[in-house]
Formats: C-alpha cells, sequence, structure tokens
C-alpha cells in the first residue's frame, strides 16, 4: 500500500452500507482516524480460536505507515499464524476506529527496527527487541464515528460520521 517513494497512501473513503437518506453529513476524513490509530495507548486485538470462537486481548503497538506494528507473547499469535485475519479496535466507544485486515508475523531487521523506533519513542522505554512475537497488520477496511449520546442528535450520531475506508 505504498506509492513509488515507499509512502503509505490513504485509503478511500465511503460509507457502510445504509437506508436512503441515512447519511447528513461529509464522511470524516481518515487523518482523523489515522490520529486516534497513532497515539492509542491500547489496542484490541480480535482473532479466531481453531474452534471458531473469538479471542480478544488489548496489546501495545505502533500505528506506522498505515500499518499497525504489535508484539505478543499470547494466544493470539498462535491464532494469526494459523488464520491471519484480524480486527483491531480501539478502547472508545465514543470515537471509534475499527480496522479489519490480515497479519503477517515480522522477522525481517528492517521492520523491527521501524517498530522499536516508534514503540520505545511512544511507550517513553528502551527495548533492543521485541518481547513476543512481532506482527503487522495490513489494513483491508476501516470503519470510524463519533458518537455523542448527550447531544440533540442522541442515537442517530453514526447516521451523521460513520465512515468507512478502503485500503489497496
Amino acid at each position: 500500500m505504498a506509492d513509488e517513494g515507499g509512502t503509505a497512501k490513504e485509503p478511500r473513503a465511503s460509507r457502510p452500507e445504509h437506508p436512503d437518506g441515512y447519511w447528513r453529513s461529509r464522511p470524516i476524513p481518515w487523518r482523523w482516524a489515522r490520529h486516534r490509530l497513532t497515539d492509542a495507548r491500547n489496542y484490541w486485538i480480535v482473532t479466531t480460536r481453531a474452534n471458531g470462537r473469538g479471542h480478544a486481548r488489548p496489546v501495545w503497538g505502533a500505528w506506522v505507515n498505515e500499518t499497525l506494528y504489535f508484539d505478543t507473547g499470547s494466544q493470539i499469535g498462535t491464532h494469526l499464524m494459523e488464520r491471519p485475519d484480524v480486527t483491531v479496535h480501539l478502547e472508545s466507544a465514543d470515537e471509534v476506529v475499527i480496522v479489519e485486515g490480515t497479519a503477517e508475523r515480522v522477522r525481517d531487521d528492517a521492520r523491527i527496527a521501524v517498530f522499536l523506533a516508534a514503540y520505545n519513542a511512544k511507550y517513553s522505554i528502551h527495548l533492543d527487541a521485541p518481547p513476543g512475537a512481532l506482527f503487522v497488520v495490513h489494513p483491508r477496511v476501516a470503519f470510524g464515528w463519533v458518537s455523542d449520546p448527550t447531544g440533540d442528535d442522541a442515537g442517530a450520531i453514526f447516521g451523521s460520521t460513520g465512515t468507512r475506508w478502503e485500503f489497496d
């Protein structure tokens, strides 16, 4: 998903499927979601177990060049090696960002260095190597919306701001 210069390209914004007349405003700009993904302290990773049941756990990670890097020593890594489809959700239910994509195990030194530089700066730590198995999530699609249950438009905010971003 990078252009010829190696810079990540922005995803295309559209709307999730909806009834006619549902949307009342423009889609949210991608920079809004990118900011939340970059600044998030915790990312909820959702994988699928061999028996088909879901498995969700929070991890620390770093959003770099439109991908999420994270390391794990939990069952998440085992699940992703068997079934790489993954959903990532940030903690807020009021400023929602959900990413769906595929995960790939990272073993090469260049990408490990990218992860460590971003991760160490973000969490104010100094690691020489990821503490667990390192993965990168390649997004397919992301969703975002803003909820304000106290506003005049309570209950209809998703219809006002719900946005879908598609990645190449």
